[in-house]
């Protein structure tokens, strides 16, 4: 029988010859073409200040190459046969940025299989439950972190077979491809929709959820997030940021390495003076922070340098940089306005995304100081977006670049959209000439007192631009009569006197209608207590130093207009 008979006369020529595959071989997408092309312009891929080491691209592909035969010769024969079939299989990564995270995360794409990055900061039982939520096969850990692998592998002996695979030492030294070694292989494009990597969000209503984002993430979302101020192979990345979030992941990581550029990985607690001295070395070109890392980086400004003999160089240290970026979360006013001037009025790039939607709302280089305040820029292109309520309400989007689901969890998958597919964001927005401004959190931002439904972001900004006010949030707090009090938690800046609720009032009604003042003030010593991601946990602290006895709170200041008292007035009284 001829093949044209027993296969048909349209038969796809890879039906008819063997699969392309080998050691130097990598799997057929644009992501590793990208990689490939740069390899063999011998670019520079990879700085780590930590091990103190640099590699090209072409180096970078080799180790991976090489780490995946290792991997591939750690795993069942089960699994290397699932992953072949194209079945879903997960192996965790855990590691802080660095050439070990990048050698593994490329290790873990070439072998078709998905990777989860975890943080190397959280205790055994919530690694733990990362490792058993996405049924992972195998975690690669970083030489820092071993013990914590292991810690992890022992604490679910029981329950799950887990291997632990350290990175740096089985990369083969002896085994090294050239950039003309590596080859693209000629079998059909890999499903971009398959899973990529995932994700798990910051769990602040509950257990994380582990979001599963398709493989098209590895080069189309870092391209579209990154898209707005002319990537450049010739740029240089300072990347301080957590590997295992978005912000860290797309915006500084995917989005250079898709483009040829440098990423310089910094890892460790975040150094306010670090930072600038690096600056002051130059060979920098882009910076992308997190709010608080701003923040931090401000306030060491004012405090260490400014009026120093060194303010000039540091001052033209900041201004070499062509790109300032941030995301996470929104950027305080002050914060944008104190870079914007120092940057000699270029302001900061805002991203406006989350872990299930990458990028969807961004400021264009081009607007320079023309940004109109508080906003969190236009829509990125391709994506849809659309307010519940006309030009205010919570925030829906449908987006190329979206989660494909939460992991093994269908009801959370579907509840996460309306019923016209859009994801429904949680996040209140308001769109006036095109712009988007974001109001807050339905859930923790959006405070209904006495009626009113009040932005605790809009309370927030003008805390902050109160000169004596270093950092603020604002939370809503259960009140039997108002429904909720608006309650105002702030640091102060140094050297500032002792604050009274009544004249925090009063400066903030410059700005303020009366019923949006706080009618609560907690102020804490120091900088506000943040999550992993740099953001502060409202759900968390709010409750915390707003409990539901306040009223023997002795460090709650409580505003009481003339009205008839309540009972907790009254013991507020003689407290």
């Amino acid at each position: 029988m001829t093949i044209s008979r027993a296969l048909g006369n349209n038969v796809d020529r890879t039906l008819l010859v063997p699969s392309h595959e080998g050691p130097h071989v990598l799997p057929n997408s644009p992501f590793w073409g990208k990689l490939v092309r740069h390899a063999r312009r011998n670019r520079t891929a990879i700085r780590d200040v930590d091990l103190g080491v640099s590699k090209t691209y072409g180096q970078l592909l080799s180790d991976a190459l090489s780490l995946r035969l290792v991997v591939s010769r750690s795993l069942p024969r089960s699994t290397l046969d699932a992953i072949a079939r194209g079945e879903e299989v997960y192996i965790g990564v855990l590691a802080a940025g660095g050439y070990e995270f990048t050698v593994a995360v490329l290790a873990v794409l070439a072998l078709g299989a998905a990777f989860v990055p975890m943080s190397v900061s959280v205790p055994v039982n919530e690694a733990a439950y990362f490792v058993t939520k996405c049924q992972q096969r195998l975690i690669l850990v970083s030489s820092e972190v071993t013990s914590l692998g292991l810690a992890i592998q022992k604490h679910l002996a029981n329950e799950q077979d887990i291997s632990v695979l350290e990175i740096l030492p089985n990369i083969p030294k002896e085994t090294e491809y050239t950039p003309t070694d590596i080859s693209i292989s000629s079998n059909p494009p890999v499903d971009e929709s398959k899973p990529g990597l995932v994700i798990f969000t910051s769990g602040t209503t509950g257990r994380p959820k582990g979001a599963v984002m398709r493989h098209s993430y590895v080069h189309e979302a870092a391209t579209a997030i990154g898209e707005g101020y002319d990537l450049d192979h010739n740029d240089v990345v300072l990347h301080v940021l957590p590997v295992h979030h978005t912000t860290g992941l797309a915006t500084s990581f995917f989005t250079y390495l898709n483009v040829g550029g440098c990423i310089e990985f910094k890892r460790g607690s975040f150094d306010p003076a670090w930072v600038w001295d690096r600056w002051l070395q130059g060979g920098l070109t882009v910076f992308s922070a997190v709010p608080t890392i701003l923040l931090r980086l401000k306030w060491h400004f004012e405090q260490k340098i400014q009026s120093s003999p060194n303010e000039a160089a540091y001052f033209e240290a900041a201004n070499r940089f062509r790109a300032f970026m941030c995301g996470s979360s929104a950027l305080q006013q002050q914060v944008q306005e104190f870079w914007t001037k120092l940057r000699k009025g270029r302001p900061i790039l805002t991203r406006y995304g989350a872990t299930e939607y990458p990028g969807c709302l961004k400021v264009p280089a081009e607007l320079g100081a023309a940004v109109p305040k508080g906003c969190v820029g236009l829509p990125v292109p391709g994506v849809e977006l659309k307010l519940s309520d006309g030009d205010e309400g919570e925030l829906l989007v449908k987006s190329p670049n979206m989660f494909a689901k939460y992991i093994f969890d269908p009801v959370a998958s579907a509840e996460a959209h309306d019923e016209a597919g859009y994801f429904k964001t949680g996040d209140i927005c308001r769109r006036e000439n095109g712009y988007y401004y974001i109001l807050g959190r339905a859930s923790v931002d959006i405070i209904k007192s006495g009626g009113y439904k009040i932005s605790a972001i809009e309370i927030e900004r003008a805390c902050l631009d109160l000169p004596y006010v270093s950092e603020a949030a604002v939370v809503g707090v259960e009140d039997e009569e108002f429904g909720q009090r608006v309650g105002a938690i702030i640091s102060l800046t140094t050297g500032t006197s002792p604050l009274s609720i009544q004249n925090f009032r009063s400066d903030l009604r410059q700005e303020l209608a009366p019923y949006k003042l706080p009618t609560l003030l907690r102020i804490v010593d120091g900088e506000l207590p943040k999550g992993g991601t740099g953001k502060v946990q409202k759900k968390i602290m709010g409750p915390k130093l707003f409990p539901k006895d306040w009223v023997g709170v002795t460090e709650v200041q409580c505003y009481l207009p003339d009205r008839r008292p309540r009972a907790s007035d009254q013991l507020a009284a003689k407290l």
